[in-house]
């Protein structure tokens, strides 16, 4: 073979395995199908929103223009969640505001109420939720969907969700479920604290255990893999909340965001919150050596010192460690969590304040492990059976195969 032939070749193989893949196709998302059907689903009805800066089509597009500018749509009120409308406030107690481009207010379902109250509902016939959901139990978007479902049953409102991926994907099911007696606006229904389902799934599951009379209809997601995450969506990311800016903060989240409640910095005020953990009382060498020898599969622990700039321990260093996902298929962040939970307990016993600590795990058994010095094993056996029971119950109400 003639040598330039051979070097074209060769030249050719190598830029051929050098291409990216194939970008993955664009999934649509509830409001994508409703804006190709022209919205005839909500035809002649009067529609109340709930949503904030997640709801938007695929070409970022936000659901309230599309409703707004729709003939089909006629919108008549506009509902938010926690961080507000716009996804940009970080406290309790939100008020009411006017939208600038409908002129519609917007009644806050995370200020003085955190349902739909009777005089909300005035003149609605049909509530529409569009909410980006992160696929963990104490995200409190979808407690405000089941406080607004209960409302919507009482009141004789259908209830219609746009569905959306989950976006740490809608298979893996890990973690205690909530106890019951629990339920708290940030622990809303006895599920797992990895759900593995998405915001219309779970809307099936409320309103069929919660035995609700209510006319609910999902629009369901379109070429969804629901063993895959939100980057083989081709969607765009926006972030659900301040504080949960990347898809791996997302995946974090379950586990970190567990231990957030007891005295330990979880990176809040910094620009990689859920990546860290620390406190001024922990020593970050020591720290991270621990953990990385119970050699987890999926993720390393790389010591380091950080100031947040607002939150918790603002303006002190604390000594902790960053949290390094190297494999999203074998990584378990309830692993991760427990064992920090775990390692914290065992080098700070006086230091590490567990009064809290059972607020978002709604465990008492994983809870009472944790401080009775037991493994990790121990404690994922001993609520496995819990879990297996949940893994049964949502199979009926999933939407995708």
């Amino acid at each position: 073979m003639n040598r330039n032939v051979l070097f074209s070749l060769l030249f050719a193989v190598a830029l051929f395995t050098a291409l990216p893949r194939t970008a993955p196709a664009q999934v649509l998302a509830g409001i994508d199908v409703l804006e190709r059907d022209h919205f005839q689903q909500l035809a002649g009805r009067k529609i109340g929103l709930i949503t904030n800066h997640t709801g938007a089509n695929a070409r970022g597009v936000s659901t309230v223009k599309l409703f707004h500018d729709s003939p089909n749509v006629n919108l008549v009120a506009l509902f938010s969640p926690e961080h507000g409308f716009a996804g940009v406030l970080d406290h309790e107690n939100i008020g009411d505001q006017r939208d600038s481009l409908t002129g519609l207010k917007v009644h806050s379902l995370y200020g003085k109420t955190r349902v739909p109250t009777p005089e909300m509902l005035a003149g609605i016939d049909t509530l529409v939720f569009d909410i980006q959901d992160i696929g963990t139990r104490f995200y409190t978007y979808i407690s405000t969907m089941g406080g607004a479902m209960k409302a919507a049953a009482e009141h004789r409102v259908r209830f219609v969700v746009l569905d959306r991926p989950n976006p740490i994907d809608g298979i893996t099911v890990q973690g205690p479920v909530l106890d019951r007696g629990g339920e708290s606006f940030v622990g809303y229904h006895p599920i797992s604290v990895r759900h593995g389902m998405t915001i219309a799934e779970l809307a099936r599951m409320f309103q069929a255990e919660w035995k609700l009379d209510l006319d609910l209809q999902t629009i369901p997601i379109e070429g969804w893999n629901r063993r895959e995450m939100f980057d083989a969506t081709g969607r765009l990311w926006i972030n659900p909340s301040p504080n949960m800016r990347s898809l791996n903060q997302a995946l974090l989240y379950p586990g970190i965001g567990l231990l957030e409640t007891t005295n330990v910095s979880v990176g809040r005020g910094t620009d990689t919150p859920f990546e860290l953990l620390g406190a001024p009382w922990i020593d970050a060498l020591t720290l991270a050596r621990e953990l990385n020898a119970a050699a987890l599969k999926g993720v390393r622990f790389v010591p380091v010192e950080f100031t947040p700039n607002a939150s918790k321990y603002e303006s002190e260093t604390c000594g902790g460690v960053n949290i390094i996902v190297i494999d999203r298929a074998s990584f378990d962040p309830l692993e991760t969590g427990l064992l920090l939970a775990i390692t914290l307990h065992r080098l700070y016993p006086k230091d590490w304040k567990t009064t809290s600590l059972n607020r978002l795990l709604v465990s008492e058994k994983t809870r009472d492990g944790i401080l009775d010095g037991k493994s990790i094993d121990e404690l994922q056996a001993a609520y496995q059976n819990e879990l297996n029971d949940f893994i049964r119950r949502r199979e009926a109400f999933l939407l995708y195969r």
